[in-house]
């Protein structure tokens, strides 16, 4: 399977909005958070696997849950994926998928006005997360995961100031003395000392 770089991510999302138009949808709106929409604006320079929709957004600009996706989405997806190559869902919901993901638990306040819109066609509209956001989702999955989002992490290179507020956010999830842990470990490994001792 392809991994989506700056180009093919490009051209997969005009291939989606292209077959939403053919199917005469009407105009879908995704927010993006993750690998894909650190690539689509310049934040960092990989590849990843896949595009995480953390939301969706109306017609009148509310925010709402991505799951399920619409059929007529769901069935375009499925569409570009096998044109391209790609994984087959190369677009998905996972950041949002259950009880405890990050729109059903609460997304940063002004997360959409800070978004970065791009047009793929009369029938598709993306909302890359701002920088800020990430930080703050890229702190919350590094407590869970490291690996690669602890990368993602040192590559947008966050101040003190943006790393205490993402972690007083992430622990609106997660108020446990259990996590509060892990986020003042993981800070002082990456050098925000001072911003630990003030969790």
């Amino acid at each position: 399977m392809m991994a989506l770089n700056g180009k093919i991510l490009d051209e997969a999302l005009r291939l989606l909005g292209e077959r939403l138009r053919l199917k005469r949808a009407d105009p879908v709106r995704l927010v993006v958070c993750g690998g894909s929409a650190l690539i689509a604006l310049n934040l960092v320079s990989r590849s990843t696997n896949d595009v995480d929709v953390v939301a969706m957004v109306s017609e009148n600009g509310e925010l709402f849950s991505p799951v399920p996706f619409p059929e007529i989405l769901a069935d375009s997806v499925d569409e570009v994926a096998t044109l391209l190559e790609l994984q087959a869902d190369w677009l998905n919901y996972g950041p949002s998928s259950n009880s405890g993901g990050l729109f059903q638990s609460g997304l940063p306040d002004g997360l959409l006005h800070r978004a970065h819109q791009s047009e793929y066609g009369a029938h598709l509209q993306v909302f890359f997360i701002d920088r800020r956001d990430q930080v703050f989702f890229k702190v919350f999955a590094a407590a869970d995961r490291l690996g690669v989002h602890v990368d993602d992490l040192v590559a947008l290179n966050p101040t003190p100031e943006e790393m205490e507020a993402a972690a007083l956010w992430c622990m609106t999830h997660d108020p446990s003395d259990g996590f509060r842990g892990i986020l003042i470990s993981m800070f002082e490994e990456l050098g925000y000392e001072d911003a630990a001792k003030r969790l």
